[in-house]
């Protein structure tokens, strides 16, 4: 093949030799009938063909790939280095593993709560400037979600777990010396909040590889790890804080956050290759304009790689679900940190206080388990039905916060745990199976970073709005009542559900109407080309054998593509 021919001849010229082979092969066997020799002659004719057509395909050594030619890596297709899922064997091992670390990160910040009392008086601080610690935590571990997809890219989901669990097991234990409120902000609130960041996105991508077939199960499953956390945790800060104290208290539970580097280190990696890193750009990188377009195009690059921009302007389903659960997330979380407080303001005891977010923990061990099993049979695995009974249960949630507001006695708000367990339970269970069925398995950490970068901004603001907002009878500071805290959290998340069922409504009739207006796919089988020929070849031969009268015609037909 000679270099100034295109790409398109080597199909060209194969296309000929069939066609070729083809009518000399068709003349030559019914002119040679009954010899032999047309069977042997066609064959050499199609073989010198087929070693032409390989010999066009070849090309120079040379000559540079089409692709970078035209200014664009050359990534690996995602799944060349990646086993199959094995959705069992060692992934189980890793199931579990997940649901220890989801226990000692999601559940951590609600029990801070134990503390609250105990800091507010050690740092004479407010219920505002108390509150931003356990916000400051809950935040940073959502932000930190780009930062950690890059280094899951980098490194993989082993070692960012096991850098996360020193993190925040560093971070609490320095927070028992700390001696301002500030200081506990950077220890507890950033330092440990980062650490949680790099446990719990990994160990939630990882679930992913390991299980396909059974991945809502894998996931409800791992979310019973919140669960025992919200049910141990708070009862473990109790008895340290009567034994230990607050300081002694963060100590021990620094030590307990360095199992995550145990968890970490059993989620092996399923990727049995390293991809080939891709090629460079050979634009022209002199001069500042030059130099200035590479550092834009490598910064478009990583932002559509780690924080999926793209898939945020592109997918409307993902649009609506990231914006849907960021407002969810204003209310969501702020009866964990204020239950407590909202009880012992109330007269009930501490002991007692800390019962009902075990009591809402232990609802979540067993209602979780139960949610999986229901949302893996199959008639719950249609297009939408995970979204739609998320939607459901975080109506049934934000609804729920108003029973807390009925009267503040124990046994209200342990009916109020109960029902808020059990819609909790639902939504855990949904919140990323929703996710990777809205978005590719590629790109869901990068998925994963954005909306956990969106969440950290309403969770941030969430717990110091309801302790100090701007209208004045919703201060609890000024007005000392919990009970306007959860009718904002009612509202904020029953929104939320009513706005995630009626977009996801309006996308799937939009959905169907396109479909009813597409014309129907190609039934299988082979279907001719445009450019197919027809003709009638005599042979030039005399009858054979059995055939009548004059010459025999042979009918050919070249379907070419």
């Amino acid at each position: 093949m000679r270099e100034s021919e295109g790409h398109n001849t080597p199909y060209r010229r194969g296309s000929d030799c069939m066609a070729q082979g083809s009518v000399t092969g068709s003349r030559t066997s019914l002119q040679a009938a009954g010899t032999g020799e047309g069977d042997r002659n066609s064959m050499r004719e199609t073989l010198d063909c087929d070693s032409e057509e390989q010999e066009d395909h070849e090309e120079p050594e040379d000559q540079p790939p089409p692709l970078v030619q035209q200014g664009v890596t050359d990534e690996p297709k995602e799944g060349d280095c990646q086993q199959v899922a094995p959705d069992g064997g060692w992934g189980w091992v890793v199931l579990v593993a997940t649901i220890i670390v989801l226990a000692l990160t999601l559940a951590f910040p609600s029990c801070i709560g134990i503390f609250y009392t105990d800091l507010q008086n050690e740092f004479h601080a407010s219920n505002t400037e108390t509150s931003w610690v356990p916000s400051i935590m809950t935040a940073v571990l959502h932000a930190g979600g780009p930062l950690c997809s890059v280094l899951v890219e980098r490194y993989g989901c082993r070692p960012t777990v096991m850098v996360g669990g020193v993190l925040s097991g560093l971070g609490m234990a320095a927070s028992s010396f700390t001696r301002t409120i500030t200081e506990l902000y950077i220890t507890a609130g950033i330092v440990t909040g980062l650490g949680f960041c790099f446990c719990f996105q990994p160990a939630v991508t990882i679930m992913g590889h390991y299980f396909v077939r059974r991945r809502a199960f894998a996931n409800a499953m791992s979310s019973t790890g919140t669960a025992l956390g919200l049910c141990t945790l708070p009862l473990l800060a109790n008895f340290l804080l009567g034994q230990l104290g607050w300081r002694g208290s963060f100590l021990v539970l620094g030590g307990l956050l360095l199992n995550c580097c145990v968890c970490g280190a059993v989620m092996r990696p399923l990727r049995a290759c390293r991809p080939k890193a891709p090629r460079p750009l050979p634009w022209e990188t002199k001069g500042l304009k030059g130099r200035v377009r590479v550092v834009l195009d490598g910064l478009m690059g990583f932002l559509r790689q780690h924080m999926a921009f793209d898939l945020f302007l592109s997918n409307h389903y993902y649009r609506v679900y990231a914006l849907g659960v960021t407002w969810m997330m204003l209310g969501f979380v702020v009866p964990l940190v204020y239950l407590v407080p909202y009880a012992t303001a109330h007269g009930i005891e501490p002991s007692r206080a800390a019962l009902l977010l075990s009591a809402l923990g232990f609802v979540n061990v067993f209602a979780r388990p139960l949610a999986a099993l229901l949302l893996g049979l199959p008639r719950f695995q249609g297009r939408g039905v995970y979204a739609y009974a998320f939607a459901t249960a975080l109506l049934a949630n934000g609804l729920s916060n108003c029973l807390s507001c009925v009267a503040a006695t124990f046994p209200v708000l342990l009916v109020y745990a109960v029902a808020f367990g059990l819609s909790m339970s639902v939504v855990g269970s949904l919140l990323f199976t929703v996710l990777m069925d809205i978005v590719e398995m590629g790109r869901f950490p990068a998925a994963l970073g954005l909306l956990t970068t969106m969440e950290s901004v309403t969770l941030l603001l969430g717990p110091p709005l309801a302790g100090k907002s701007l209208p004045q009878w919703m201060l609890v500071d000024s007005t000392g009542q919990y009970t306007y805290v959860f009718y904002a959290c009612s509202a904020s998340v029953s929104s939320a559900a009513l706005f995630l069922m009626g977009s996801f409504y309006w996308l799937d009739q939009q959905r169907g109407g396109e479909e009813k207006q597409a014309p129907p796919p190609p039934r299988p089988g082979a279907t001719p080309s445009p450019s197919w020929q027809y003709r009638s070849v005599s042979t030039g031969a005399g009858p054979g054998p059995g055939v009548k009268g004059g010459l025999e015609r042979v009918e050919l037909m070249y379907v070419t593509s």
